[in-house]
This record gives C-alpha cells, sequence and structure tokens, in this order.
C-alpha cells in the first residue's frame, strides 16, 4: 500500500492503490484547508480549490491532472492562487488527486510573492 507523507505534518499515512488524497487526509486529522475554508469549501468537488497541496515528491505516483485542475489553475484568473505561481508543475488539488504511489505533499503551500516566475 502507498504512503502519504505529509511534510508540514510530519506524519506519514499508509493509503489503499487509488485513493483520494482528500478522504484520506480528513480520516487522518490533515487540516487542509486555511481560514474561512474550514467551514466554507466545496467538500471534495474541486469547485473552490482551498485544498491545494503542492506534491513535493512521487508526482509520477498520482494520475495526471484532470480538465476540472487545468481549469481552476490555469483559466481562472481571478480565483489564481498565489501560491501557484512557480509551483505550476507540482500543484494539485487534494479532492481530484488519487493516489497510486508513495507520495510526499506540503499541505497549504506558502504564497510565492519573490519566486523567479511571479513577474514573468
Amino acid at each position: 500500500m502507498p504512503i502519504v507523507k505529509f511534510v508540514n505534518e510530519k506524519k506519514e499515512i499508509e493509503v489503499p492503490v487509488g485513493a483520494n488524497l482528500r478522504q484520506e487526509a480528513i480520516k487522518a486529522g490533515i487540516n487542509l484547508y486555511p481560514h474561512v475554508h474550514k467551514v466554507m469549501n466545496c467538500h471534495g468537488f474541486g469547485g473552490c480549490g482551498s485544498c491545494r497541496v503542492r506534491v513535493v515528491k512521487g508526482m509520477e505516483n498520482t494520475q495526471p491532472m484532470g480538465a476540472l485542475e487545468k481549469v481552476r489553475f490555469n483559466c481562472v484568473p481571478d480565483h489564481l492562487p498565489l501560491a501557484y505561481i512557480g509551483n505550476e508543475d507540482t500543484m494539485r488539488l487534494a479532492c481530484k488527486c488519487t493516489v497510486q504511489g508513495d507520495i510526499e505533499v506540503e499541505t497549504q503551500p506558502p504564497l510565492n510573492l519573490f519566486g523567479e516566475n511571479f513577474f514573468s
């Protein structure tokens, strides 16, 4: 069974192959949602984008980004999370991410205000 390591929380959980990252994180008591989004979120439908995570290691062990994630990150500029800038290849929505193998995840990634890609 795959192991998901949550970097910020220093916690590892074992999940079944094909498990939904959001559901498994919630079962393990991992807080995916910042501030008011703990209560006001889309409950796993991919509409709000507040369960974003950065896959630090093992991106190849997740399924490819789906259409809803691509729209959320690339086509809705007024909702574009600043943490996404500079992390385009590693950012995912936990609610739309299934685990196929071992991964390391950073929950609630910080803003990238001074990253090399911010002003480009």
